[in-house]
């Protein structure tokens, strides 16, 4: 039992803490995240809403020092009832987004690991079970260090990781695991190949032939049977290939005009999902930069979910001499975690991508 413990313990403990620093890279994203389970349409909890970013700094943060604190076996008591309440609160979540088939990306591990929706309530059932059996062999959780010294390690974990945070929100995450990470095509991304798999769907035929329902299974073809048709269910049995990149799309009057803006050699995207909540003082240190790079030959545009009235009154406020296109909201929020943020490209490839706050650190 002592040494099951010790594996289940330095298991357990890697995992919380893997899983709070990916998290705690991209705060910021898993913040959407929870945002998506505090909608109307999943858990109902509108008012949660403007503290998503809130809970998700305390949760990360938690999650990290708690696998700091079983690895050292200090507070054990605090540290595994912690433990058990935080993963309950998890395996809820992931069930609910698996049977009910909403939030299908729980973001456990931000955008460095993809589950499924039952992979992640899996891996939350794996995660209990291995707790309540440090329930069971608590007596064998024994401190590594003396008191004063795990206390050190406590603080100074929750230093760090106060001080990541600070960094990333006010910066861009540290790795960028997303499909739009400097050195990315994105015209790249959005192409299938050739020979990727397609999706495989199971249709379920119903017809009715002298008052009595026969119900036929196909993989496409239309049955061959005598009777009327009522009805048939799709049902989809196998995924198919999807590209990292496939919902980018950059709108102008109702068409996409993405491939062509893609093509362009020097380019330079301005991403502001949201206009009303953008930092409103960097739209006045980006006039003279966009001034700069247009001076210097680049084709530079606006990307944004706002409506017109909010982009004139940008534009007309700053002196922003550009165009803003209509991109999903979503979209935008993964291409950068800024508000607005800034992209350099060269024919679909991203050269350079900076927070608001870094906007001296472009090179063009």
């Amino acid at each position: 039992m002592k040494y099951l413990i010790w594996i289940i313990r330095t298991f357990t403990g890697l995992l919380f803490i893997l899983s709070g620093l990916v998290k705690l890279n991209d705060p910021i994203g898993f913040s959407f995240k929870l945002e998506e389970y505090f909608s109307q349409s999943v858990l109902d909890l509108p008012f949660l809403m403007p503290w998503a970013l809130t809970i998700a700094l305390i949760v990360v943060i938690v999650e990290v020092l708690l696998g700091v604190m079983l690895l050292l076996g200090f507070k054990r008591k605090i540290t595994l009832w912690s433990l058990l309440l935080m993963i309950v609160g998890f395996t809820f979540l992931t069930f609910y987004s698996a049977y009910f088939n909403k939030v299908t990306d729980c973001g456990c591990f931000g955008d460095a690991v993809k589950l499924t929706p039952w992979g992640s309530f899996t891996k939350d059932i794996v995660l209990l079970i291995l707790i309540s059996v440090l329930f069971l062999g608590e007596k064998h959780l024994q401190p590594l260090f003396s008191r004063k010294t795990n206390r050190i390690i406590g603080g100074a974990t929750l230093l760090a990781c106060s001080g990541l945070a600070h960094h990333v929100l006010h910066h861009l995450p540290v790795v960028d695991f997303r499909p739009y990470a400097i050195g990315a095509n994105i015209i790249e991304g959005m192409r299938i190949p050739e020979d990727a798999s397609k999706p495989v769907y199971e249709y379920t035929w119903q017809f009715r032939a002298n008052d009595v329902d026969t119900l036929l299974v196909t993989y496409g073809d239309y049955p061959t049977v005598q009777g009327e048709f009522i009805g048939v269910t799709t049902t989809l049995i196998k995924e198919g290939y999807e590209p990292p990149i496939h919902d980018f799309t950059i709108e102008r009057n109702g068409q996409d005009i993405a491939p062509e803006l893609l093509t362009t050699e020097k380019l330079m995207m301005i991403v502001a999902y949201d206009l009303s909540k953008s930092c409103n003082k960097a739209f006045s240190n980006l006039t003279p930069i966009v001034k700069k790079a247009q001076d210097k030959g680049y084709t530079v545009v606006g990307l944004t979910a706002s409506g017109l009235e909010a982009q004139n009154i940008v534009k007309t406020q700053h002196g922003l001499n550009i165009d803003f296109y209509f991109t999903d909201e979503t979209v935008l929020k993964t291409i950068v975690r800024a508000n607005p943020g800034v992209l350099v490209l060269e024919k679909g490839s991203i050269q350079q991508k900076v927070h608001h706050n870094d906007l001296h650190q472009l090179n063009f």
